[in-house]
C-alpha cells in the first residue's frame, strides 16, 4: 500500500519545476539519460506527451486511438520551449478539472478508467524533470511519496506495455520472483516471473529469489533505469542473473 496521491495537482508541480529547470538552459545541452536528445527534445517530447494525453481525456476513448496526430502549436525556436510547456500542462489542468477521473475509459494499462491518464502523465513529467536536473548537473529531488505510488504505477503496467516495450515479452520464468523494498517508508513490491508472463503478486510475505532494496526514489529512478543497481544507494541480494534479465527488458 501507498499514500494516496493527488495526480492532477502534482502534474502542475511537476511541470512547473521542469519549466524552471530548462528555462535559463541551453536548449541544446545533451541529456544523457536519453541518450541522442537534446534539452529541447526533452521538452517537446514531454509538452507533446501531455498534450496528447489531454486530447484523449477531452474525447472520453472507448477503444484505441486510430491515430496520433494532435495539434501541439509548436513555438518557431527552442527558447519558447519552456514556455509551451507550461501551456501544455495548464491545457491539461483544464481538462482534470472537468473529467471525471472514475469515468470508465480506454486505456494501454491495468486501469480502465480517465484517472490512468492523469497518473501516467505525472510519472512521464516527473521522470523527464529528473532527466533535465540531471542534463544541467543538478541533483534531483523527488517527493518520496510520489515516487513510491511512481514504482507501484510502473510495476503494475508493465505487463501491458509490449505495444512500445517489446522486451517485455521475454519476462517469463519458472516461478522466479523479484522484491523491490522502500527502506524510507512503506512499500514493498514482489514481481514474479511466469511462463505465461508476469506481474505483481500481493502476498508480499512470500520470499524472492532476488531483491534490492533502496529509498522510494531510488527504486523508481532503478525502474526506469536512470540508475543502476551497482550505484551503491542499493542493497541487493540473491540472483544478480535474474535481476540483470529484469534489466534488460523492462526498459520503458
Amino acid at each position: 500500500m501507498t499514500t494516496p496521491v493527488d495526480h492532477a495537482a502534482a502534474v502542475a508541480t511537476e511541470a512547473s519545476r521542469f519549466v524552471a529547470t530548462v528555462r535559463a538552459a541551453d536548449p541544446a545541452t545533451p541529456v544523457p539519460t536519453c541518450p541522442g536528445w537534446t534539452l529541447s527534445d526533452l521538452v517537446r517530447h514531454t509538452g507533446s506527451v501531455q498534450r496528447w494525453f489531454t486530447v484523449l481525456l477531452r474525447q472520453n476513448l472507448q477503444e484505441p486511438p486510430r491515430s496520433r496526430d494532435v495539434e501541439l502549436h509548436l513555438p518557431p525556436t527552442p527558447d519558447g520551449y519552456p514556455a509551451w510547456l507550461a501551456e501544455a500542462a495548464a491545457q491539461a489542468g483544464a481538462e482534470f478539472a472537468s473529467v471525471d477521473p472514475d469515468a470508465p475509459m480506454w486505456a494501454w494499462g491495468a486501469d480502465q478508467h480517465a484517472r490512468f491518464w492523469v497518473r501516467r502523465m505525472l510519472f512521464e513529467t516527473l521522470v523527464h524533470r529528473v532527466d533535465a536536473d540531471l542534463a544541467l548537473g543538478l541533483d534531483p529531488d523527488i517527493d518520496p511519496v510520489l515516487a513510491a505510488d511512481g514504482v507501484s504505477e510502473f510495476l503494475t503496467n508493465l505487463p501491458f506495455a509490449a505495444g512500445f516495450a517489446p522486451g517485455t515479452a521475454a519476462l517469463r520464468g519458472t516461478d522466479r520472483t523479484i522484491r523491490f523494498t522502500r527502506t524510507d517508508g512503506e512499500g514493498d513490491w514482489l514481481v514474479r516471473l511466469r511462463p505465461d508472463g508476469f506481474g505483481l503478486d500481493r502476498q508480499a510475505a512470500a520470499s524472492a529469489d532476488a531483491s534490492v532494496r533502496g529509498t522510494a526514489a531510488d527504486l523508481l529512478l532503478l525502474l526506469y533505469g536512470r540508475l543502476d543497481r551497482s550505484a551503491g544507494r542499493f542493497e541487493v541480494r540473491g540472483d544478480d542473473e535474474l535481476l540483470a534479465h529484469w534489466t534488460a527488458n523492462s526498459a520503458f
